[in-house]
């Protein structure tokens, strides 16, 4: 952490106290509680590259000591913990999505990227594997029942995984449901699969691929997609194919105007990278490094991102604001020292 001094030799942490732009951490890397003392040093002592001046006193204040056992070696390489209050925070459960048709022959050949055979390519018969075991991952550690939202991107692959791997069982004909994903949808040889008992899932255009000169990275109408997909809801995808996404407004401004607190995203490896690289930048090296790290087909990673900047917070639903008992507003040491006689009914 950087040391300044005002006139008077104060130490300024309005570096700290202010920064405006989300953050993003691994859920692996806790947010940890910390104490707050202050301490002075007097004018005859020094710090390295610091002398300090006979008239000048420095006051270091947020001097932070970890409540766990294990100290924090260097402020110099990302800090010392953080916290937050749970009410600006949302967890995040990423999700690239499974092996499409594209990646196959793309890695063998990166001209194949260009082919028109490519088209919003769909899963392969290893990606639906891939989703298969993914399923069976989020139901066997207890997360499919705490996600609130699944957020996918409208492209047929990341859609195929999103109902793969977290829409309800297999469909049977109902009056009073229609499925999430029709069977053999996208040629794909899969029966259909069932919108109940599952977490809403979402098609929205800002974590879309980049549509440039790669024909898979393009998409289909949506009413083509609404066919296959009945009961997703398309609201958020543009009617308009040349839409262009911005990665960065979708982490600060659109996930802040859902109250939903934990969501799934299933999306695309350049999208995440793009995204991904924006955060990290005060964290130590190795926490940048995990964040940004590539992602591959039907990884799943789970971060928290903070609100920093009120943009678009609830309101807390675990706060409790308590209540000063009848009796001196002081501890009870104190009014013992100053003889003070609490009221009868105070504990």
């Amino acid at each position: 952490m950087s040391v300044t001094t005002t006139a008077s030799g104060t130490t300024s942490c309005a570096s700290l106290l202010h920064r405006r732009t989300p953050a993003i951490f691994p859920l692996s890397f806790p947010l940890l509680s910390f104490k707050i003392r202050s301490t002075t040093i007097p004018p005859s002592s020094y710090l390295p590259n610091l002398l300090l001046q006979p008239h000048q006193s420095l006051t270091l204040s947020l001097r932070c000591s970890s409540s766990l056992s294990a100290s924090v070696s260097s402020m110099d390489c990302g800090g010392g913990p953080s916290i937050y209050p749970l009410h600006h925070c949302k967890t995040l459960h990423i999700v690239r999505h499974a092996q499409g048709l594209h990646n196959v022959e793309g890695e063998k050949n990166y001209k194949a990227y260009m082919s028109p055979e490519y088209f919003d390519a769909p899963l392969t018969p290893l990606g639906w594997q891939q989703v298969d075991n993914l399923r069976k991952h989020v139901r066997s550690c207890g997360l499919f029942e705490r996600i609130d939202l699944v957020i996918t991107s409208p492209l047929l692959r990341t859609m195929q995984t999103a109902v793969g791997v977290f829409g309800g069982e297999g469909y049977t004909d109902r009056i009073d449901s229609v499925p999430l994903m029709v069977a053999n949808a996208g040629n794909s040889d899969r029966p259909a699969i069932s919108s109940l008992d599952c977490p809403p899932i979402v098609a929205v255009e800002l974590c879309r691929e980049h549509f440039g000169v790669h024909p898979c990275d393009g998409r289909r109408s949506i009413s083509d997609y609404q066919y296959l997909f009945p009961a997703m809801d398309f609201s958020q995808a543009s009617t308009h194919l040349s839409v262009i996404f911005s990665m960065t407004q979708h982490f600060q401004t659109g996930l802040w105007t859902r109250k939903e607190k934990e969501i799934a995203i299933v999306t695309h490896s350049g999208f995440l990278v793009h995204t991904l690289n924006a955060f990290g930048n005060d964290c130590h090296p190795l926490i940048k490094k995990e964040i940004c790290k590539r992602f591959a087909n039907c990884e799943l990673r789970s971060m928290i991102i903070v609100d920093k900047s009120m943009s678009g917070s609830d309101p807390s639903t675990t706060n409790y604001p308590g209540k000063i008992p009848p009796g001196p507003d002081v501890p009870s040491t104190v009014a013992d020292e100053k003889n003070v006689e609490p009221d009868s009914g105070s504990t």
